[in-house]
């Protein structure tokens, strides 16, 4: 466990003992002498729990906006497509953000490094979230041309 704690001076249990004996560090002990050189990070349990709370409030926001298209064209017949528009893609890369995050959070606190953590969770939900943008648009033009059929998720030869 404090082999993955980042020393940034390093002292030996003598050493400390000697500058205990020297008065260097007052009353401190040689123990309380090597916390002081070591800098103890706090779990991200943080950056998970942000990640979370952008990924849930973006995606309540980006199904609110795709509902909204929805019931434009079931009442006014307004176009479903494009829906690469400003409004529509920014709650969608925030809920890519909050995943990101939150994966990124969570495989840090099972002991990865950061980088290595938030390069995985990155590519994880660029890629997911690709794949959803596509079936999406997919749907919605299904959709808007009237070919639309129930959606089979036993079948994955339709997703593909």
């Amino acid at each position: 466990m404090l082999a993955s704690i980042p020393i940034f001076s390093q002292i030996s249990l003598d050493a400390a003992t000697l500058n205990v004996e020297s008065g260097y560090y007052g009353d401190l002990d040689s123990s309380e002498i090597l916390l002081e050189f070591a800098s103890i990070s706090q779990p991200p349990y943080l950056v998970a729990g942000l990640g979370l709370a952008i990924a849930i409030l973006c995606g309540l926001t980006f199904a609110k906006l795709v509902e909204q298209r929805l019931e434009g064209w079931k009442q006014d017949r307004l176009a479903l497509l494009p829906l690469g528009t400003a409004v529509v893609t920014i709650p969608y890369m925030g809920v890519v953000l909050g995943v990101t995050l939150f994966i990124g959070g969570s495989l840090q606190v099972f002991g990865f490094s950061a980088g290595a953590a938030l390069l995985v969770s990155f590519v994880l939900s660029v890629g997911t979230a690709g794949a959803l943008w596509v079936q999406l648009e997919r749907l919605m033009g299904q959709v808007q041309d009237g070919t639309f059929s129930a959606v089979d998720f036993d079948n994955f030869d339709q997703f593909f």
